[in-house]
């Protein structure tokens, strides 16, 4: 565990495909659920060894963690040993799954169910992926009592649970644990980023009345669909604002980081929104004289991107069978959410309510706090205080080896 003093400190490292972000949080262990997270420091550095939120290059991703992780450690004041990852891709594939266990002593204990999702992450994965996450959504008591939250405590002889299985490669989960290891950190934990963005911006009213997170960053698109408070289905598609930029370089015929300085303080997500008179200022490549193009011919190519990658969220939505189960409507994150004009491109396209998702239940920085670009970051930091605090719920299955570890490294210490 991190420590300042004696305040404990959770460290969220989100490891992006244009960046790497590291969030230091400080918490009170014990604290009811009520007392934020302070986040009193952060490191940033550009991202070159991912794609599409894999690791493409290993020695690459490592400096640039490192470089995060300095960074926040200099503004934070104290040294960081420990993180909760961040992994996401199109790798990631999601599974419901239900698992029975008898109930052994007449009432419902914490061994039970442990064992009934055992029951329910025993399903046939190939050798090549591995169960990250298995979370229960709801619990069924002798076959009478459905939709139980946590039934601990209640009296039965079986219980049934309703678990939502997210399983990713095993090579990619490895290879993001190996970049940390070798910046001579632990891994906490490794939890898929937008379960982390959901536990950061949605609201309870959201989940349950039934909710769909969409997580735009620059390698990715991840979706997170709640109903009845539970997760329901997750999905992560590789289109996302690299896109835009790269449309935005081909179309200008300018470099890639001018496009994206470019996308930054003139794009916008509708074409009605640039007047005719608007005109913006493109560098050229080589040695040739910067141009001037017209800011509506920008907003079009950029609309028509992003029409695209609405369509896919909707067909992501309709394939899973969830879709009229979403009367919360959508919540946008990420930093390519917070272009101008998406939000109402994306209620034109979906027909339904649409806001944009900020960080919540946090306090401290300024530029992390409201800020959709460190949803995923600040639901790190959430999600770790949650797993350290015995009296809060775990959401994350599939922590032994952690627990193991920790254990064995108390029994060096103390021996």
């Amino acid at each position: 565990m991190n420590r300042k003093g004696d305040k404990s400190l959770i460290v969220g490292l989100d490891i992006g495909t244009s960046k790497v972000v590291a969030l230091v949080g400080e918490y009170v262990p014990g604290a009811g659920a009520d007392n934020p997270i302070e986040v009193i420091g952060i490191g940033s550095h550009e991202s070159r060894g991912l794609r599409r939120g894999v690791v493409v290059d290993i020695d690459s991703t490592v400096q640039s963690i490192q470089r995060a992780i300095e960074e926040a450690e200099l503004m934070a004041g104290c040294e960081i040993n420990s993180v909760y990852a961040s992994i996401s891709g199109s790798h990631i594939q999601c599974r419901n799954s239900q698992g029975v266990t008898p109930i052994r002593d007449g009432e419902v204990t914490h061994g039970d169910l442990e064992r009934v999702l055992d029951a329910a992450k025993a399903v046939a994965v190939p050798a090549d992926q591995k169960i990250l996450h298995a979370i229960p959504r709801d619990y069924v008591l002798d076959d009478s009592q459905e939709g139980i939250r946590n039934p601990v405590g209640m009296s039965g002889v079986r219980l049934e649970v309703h678990a939502h299985l997210v399983i990713c490669a095993q090579s990619a989960a490895t290879n993001i644990t190996k970049c940390v290891e070798r910046c001579a950190l632990q891994v906490d934990d490794l939890v898929l980023g937008v379960l982390a963005s959901a536990n950061a911006v949605l609201t309870d009213d959201e989940r349950e009345l039934g909710v769909a997170l969409v997580d735009i960053g620059a390698g990715t698109t991840d979706i997170a669909v709640y109903v009845h408070g539970a997760i329901a289905h997750s999905a992560s598609l590789g289109i996302a604002g690299d896109k835009v930029t790269e449309d935005i370089a081909h179309m200008l015929r300018t470099p890639t980081p001018e496009a994206e300085q470019i996308k930054v303080r003139y794009a916008c997500a509708l074409a009605q929104m640039a007047t005719a008179e608007e005109s913006i200022q493109v560098p050229s490549v080589g040695n040739r004289p910067p141009r001037r193009m017209p800011r509506a011919s920008l907003a079009q190519a950029v609309q028509a991107r992003y029409e695209e990658i609405f369509e896919m969220v909707q067909a992501e939505l309709r394939r899973s069978g969830f879709e009229q189960h979403v009367r919360a409507g959508m919540v946008l994150t990420g930093g390519a959410a917070k272009m101008e004009g998406v939000i109402e491109l994306a209620e034109e396209m979906l027909n339904m309510p649409v806001r944009l998702g900020i960080p919540q239940h946090v306090t401290g920085l300024g530029e992390v706090v409201g800020n959709p670009v460190h949803a995923t970051g600040v639901g790190l930091l959430l999600m770790g205080s949650q797993i350290e605090n015995p009296r809060r719920p775990v959401l994350s299955a599939g922590r032994a080896g952690t627990f193991l570890n920790r254990l064995k490294d108390w029994y060096r210490g103390a021996f």
